[in-house]
């Protein structure tokens, strides 16, 4: 759930980050899909952390 949530909200922050430095739809489509990556893979290492915690 976590890795979806921040697969999402690095789509998001992606898109807006190429907008505001006047990227063309396919910047912010790259941007989306970079930033949703990380932000992905940070949620996926919160997970394994908080499973191992538990």
């Amino acid at each position: 759930m976590i890795v979806l949530a921040g697969a999402i909200l690095g789509a998001l922050l992606g898109a807006l980050q190429a907008r505001r430095l006047g990227g063309k739809p396919l910047d912010m489509l790259q941007y989306a899909a970079g930033f949703g990556i990380a932000f992905s893979l940070v949620g996926l290492f919160l997970t394994i952390i908080i499973e191992r915690m538990m």
